[in-house]
């Protein structure tokens, strides 16, 4: 049997990737619906209920209100579910990944700063260009920033550094927070795993598919007590 070769992996791949992409949005097509629909009567049967004072009427409202926020979870998951699908359909164009993460630091410093968390940039200025799909990447940077902020209750400081290694950019993100533990770092990746209530389970399974897409590597680092390293390895291009 013939072994294919990189391009026609690369091709295999990106039909694979098209494929789950439209069938995620026919699901989320199909789940939309009736969930707009679910929650368009939730809203009315709430409205009804509105001008009754009485402690059965409280007791329903309370319910409906239960029942739409479930409705929004469910959304919230749907929405997850989409982003982990087309996260492996890139458009590449060549990109610093400098630029992606200062510009992303821009945007995210107001809402750090109220949250006492220190962003520190570390930033190689001799940094080759790499093939990307920029959107992509900066949606892998969210999922990242966003996990180490909500570990971090209690303010921190977030550390993000591009360099060189090899034939290799390296961007690593380094946070103060709270750690995980053996067991959480071998399931982290795996879809609908997740340690916060009411999380999708979807974000890092999303980085990591995000990152292999671009024929990338994603490690972590993490201690309990002591905070967390991930580490993005990107192919330069040649």
């Amino acid at each position: 049997m013939e072994i294919p070769d990189a391009q026609q992996e690369h091709k295999r791949l990106q039909a694979e990737n098209t494929e789950l992409a439209t069938l995620a949005g026919g699901l989320a097509h199909e789940i939309r619906n009736p969930l707009s629909t679910i929650g368009m009567n939730l809203e009315l049967l709430a409205e009804e209920l509105e001008s009754d004072d009485s402690q059965r009427a409280r007791r329903m409202l309370r319910r409906i209100g239960n029942l739409q926020g479930e409705c929004r979870n469910l959304e919230d998951i749907l929405n997850a579910f989409l982003q982990f699908a087309r996260a492996g359909e890139l458009h590449l164009s060549d990109g610093n990944l400098n630029t992606i993460v200062s510009d992303y630091v821009d945007f995210l410093e107001p809402q750090a700063n109220s949250m006492e968390v220190e962003l520190r940039l570390h930033l190689d200025s001799d940094l080759p260009v790499v093939m990307l799909d920029k959107s992509l990447m900066r949606q892998a940077l969210v999922n990242l920033c966003r996990n180490a902020i909500e570990a971090m209750p209690e303010g921190g400081s977030i550390d993000l550094l591009t360099r060189t290694r090899g034939d290799d950019v390296v961007l690593e993100i380094i946070d103060t927070g709270k750690g995980m533990d053996e067991k959480t770092r071998g399931q982290m990746f795996q879809a609908f795993f997740s340690t916060r209530s009411g999380g999708s389970g979807l974000g890092l399974p999303t980085v990591r598919r995000i990152v292999e897409a671009h024929h990338g590597r994603i490690s972590c680092e993490s201690e309990v007590g002591k905070g967390t390293r991930f580490t993005i390895t990107l192919p330069a291009k040649r």
